[in-house]
């Protein structure tokens, strides 16, 4: 039996390499590889022993021979594949060892493997009479098939196959990507280039999916470590898809609250992706309190998210309060722990750091997908522009941007109030903007009176806005940009209240 190893990263590899040579079976190494193998005293023969050819062109070119290939390749159930090795005199491979240059890690030219992809896939191609390892993770269990049996299973050569073409395909997915940031690239082609390569490797196995007879499971970019992979559950039962989805909404909604007002403590209760309830306060617990105040009936079986420490006297504020699916912070005291598990066991617990900006957005239905790039408040609010005789106050400023913040993140079409730092009236989802406005109106109640909204698009009459005036909202924010913005400029002038335009439409469906 022979084995060929060429691998950039080393982990593992001696102590794979001396449990092949204990074995018996002969070792090949290029390179680096060699050298450590030469370090830790183990016998091998070099690449150049086997192709009777050095190493050439600063190593571009050490593993591309005829000797090497073709002793991965043959088909051992052909007598003319055999007889050709034996023709000349090229010994069969049985085991290939190799992984690639990280050309994530410096993106250039010099970092973009030719000799390793092409002795994977080779031996993957081959994977009836050839085992290919691309991972230092598969060592020990391959090592311990091979011990105790002397040779690998179909199975097991299938499954490494697979694995391999996954992983060249990752890696040349990575070379495409540096392509398309280029300085050659326009912006537009850098966004949503011609081809678009998403390698996702499975990172975790979810409850079920969007319903209970859905199979579900949460995926990565390969090569990264998104924000959900540091978190860790403390306490309830498995995550779902919509679990996921929601508390993702939630994280993410809480981190940018603080960020607008920053010194604050921000929480959000997310139903459905949407807020019922977003708060700023002066402590987590007040921020809690008023975001539950908002809409208490709402919040039952939502997503509770925390942008800090969940302490003992929040969690027996929360306990108290309607069942929530999931409770997410950036840290849980032990003795929270203890009062949540006592109360609320199905809960789950989970503490995380903070998220990493978005990225591509891709939806997919059917063979057709939709990709744009993460939508970005960019407008700030000292860019906003008032339209009104009448002009805000601090405060007011204050709650329109958060109306404005949470209303971008509510699902189209959105109107969201707010007052003293509360999004206290929420309309989403609805076919109707007027009809939007009515629910938020509604929820809000008496705090509609001398609060902020915002309108996720343009009012497209002055119907719309007049539902908010006749409760009591005294600003309004909203993008513009309507045939009859002068109308309902107009509507607000004689309302007496304050609106101002953004520029920046905020869709979200």
């Amino acid at each position: 039996m022979r084995a060929l190893l060429s691998v950039w990263d080393k982990t593992g590899l001696v102590e794979l390499a001396a449990g092949l040579a204990a074995h018996g079976v002969e070792l090949v190494a290029s390179g680096g590889t060699a050298a450590a193998l030469s370090d830790a005293g183990i016998a091998h023969l070099e690449v150049a022993d086997v192709t009777g050819f050095p190493e050439m062109l600063d190593g571009r070119v050490k593993t591309l021979h005829p000797r090497l290939h073709a002793g991965i390749l043959a088909d051992r159930s052909k007598p003319e594949h055999l007889a050709a090795l034996k023709e000349h005199d090229i010994t069969a491979i049985d085991l290939v060892v190799s992984n690639l240059y990280p050309f994530s890690s410096d993106p250039s030219i010099e970092l973009i493997d030719i000799g390793g992809p092409s002795m994977v896939r080779a031996a993957a191609k081959n994977h009836e009479h050839v085992g290919v390892l691309t991972s230092p993770s598969q060592y020990d269990a391959v090592l311990e098939e091979i011990v105790t049996t002397g040779t690998l299973s179909d199975a097991t050569r299938h499954a490494l196959a697979r694995a391999a073409f996954a992983y060249t395909a990752a890696y040349d997915a990575q070379i495409v990507a540096w392509f398309d940031v280029s300085a050659e690239s326009s912006h537009v082609e850098r966004v949503v280039p011609s081809t678009l390569h998403l390698t996702l490797e499975r990172a975790a196995a979810v409850r079920y999916g969007e319903n209970p007879h859905q199979i579900g499971a949460r995926y990565r970019l390969a090569g990264t470590t998104p924000w959900w992979d540091g978190v860790t559950q403390h306490a309830g039962s498995a995550l779902s898809y919509l679990n996921l989805f929601d508390a993702d909404a939630a994280w993410r909604l809480v981190h940018e609250l603080a960020s607008d007002i920053p010194g604050t403590c921000a929480v959000a209760i997310i139903k459905h992706a949407n807020a019922s309830g977003a708060a700023v306060g002066s402590t987590f617990t007040d921020a809690f309190q008023k975001a539950l105040d908002a809409d208490a009936q709402s919040a039952f079986g939502g997503i509770i998210a925390v942008g800090g420490q969940l302490d003992r006297a929040l969690a027996s504020l929360i306990a108290e309060g309607p069942q929530a699916d999931v409770i997410i912070a950036s840290s849980i005291d032990p003795d929270a722990i203890d009062i949540l598990v006592k109360r609320r066991k199905a809960t789950r617990l989970l503490s995380a750091p903070s998220p990493e900006p978005l990225g591509l957005s891709v939806r997919t239905f059917g063979d057709t997908a939709l990709v744009q790039n993460a939508d970005e408040l960019l407008v700030p609010v000292a860019d906003w522009k008032c339209v009104t005789i009448a002009t805000p106050t601090e405060q007011q400023l204050q709650d329109l941007a958060i109306a404005w913040r949470v209303c971008a993140r509510t699902t189209s079409n959105a109107i969201v109030i707010a007052r003293d730092g509360v999004a206290v009236g929420i309309g989403a989802g609805q076919q109707s903007r007027v009809v939007a406005a009515g629910i938020a109106t509604t929820k809000a109640g008496d705090f509609a009176r001398g609060a902020a909204a915002a309108s996720d698009a343009f009012f497209p009459f002055a119907d719309g806005l007049e539902s908010l005036t006749s409760a009591g909202v005294t600003s309004v924010v909203q993008p513009g940009g309507s045939v009859r913005d002068q109308e309902v400029i107009d509507a607000a002038n004689a309302a007496t209240i304050v609106m101002m335009l953004t520029s920046e439409r905020h869709f979200r469906h």
